[in-house]
């Protein structure tokens, strides 16, 4: 991936917007991944509230409620510290996925009408994250260096026409 495409590089004369791009995406992801282990632990240690603002945590091994708890909290960890960033957020996004066509859309279309807006906003969010990467800061890029968030770019992922338009 050239220089003039990879956001992480910019070019001196990119505007501002650009150069902030990739510390503004990790930021967003951070917060993400903030709030949703903040469900996982609510589920399953019961803190912060509890399952469901009950003040307790799910019996383990409940289904589903403390499996969608673990996944929240791993999955929020990991994407939080942009470990494995995108596999986690795919993975979290399937689960919230699941969690409003199982739980929240039998009860009426609309997520504003059946309680299920947290469940689309975090599926949204993660399937975001999942094929945008870490963004600038993540454990990744410290663990396995500064491109490991980009792969997916380079094999030909959402910069394939920036990349035919820079050769032109």
């Amino acid at each position: 991936m050239s220089d003039a495409v990879n956001p992480l590089n910019s070019p001196p004369n990119a505007s501002f917007t650009e150069k902030a791009a990739p510390h503004v995406l990790a930021l967003y992801r951070v917060v993400v991944g903030l709030l949703f282990a903040c469900h996982g632990a609510s589920t399953v240690f019961g803190v912060l509230g509890g399952a469901m603002g009950s003040g307790e945590a799910l019996p383990a091994g409940t289904w589903p409620g403390w499996y969608a708890g673990a996944i929240q909290l791993v999955g929020g960890i990991l994407v939080l510290c942009g470990l494995g960033t995108r596999a986690a957020a795919f993975v979290s996004s399937g689960s919230m996925a699941y969690a409003y066509f199982s739980t929240h859309q039998g009860t009426a279309l609309w997520p504003i009408q059946n309680g299920g807006e947290a469940s689309v906003m975090f599926c949204w969010a993660f399937l975001l994250i999942a094929f945008f990467g870490p963004g600038a800061w993540s454990a990744d890029r410290l663990l396995f260096g500064s491109r490991a968030g980009q792969r997916g770019r380079e094999e030909g992922g959402l910069e394939t026409g920036d990349r035919e338009r820079a050769a032109a």
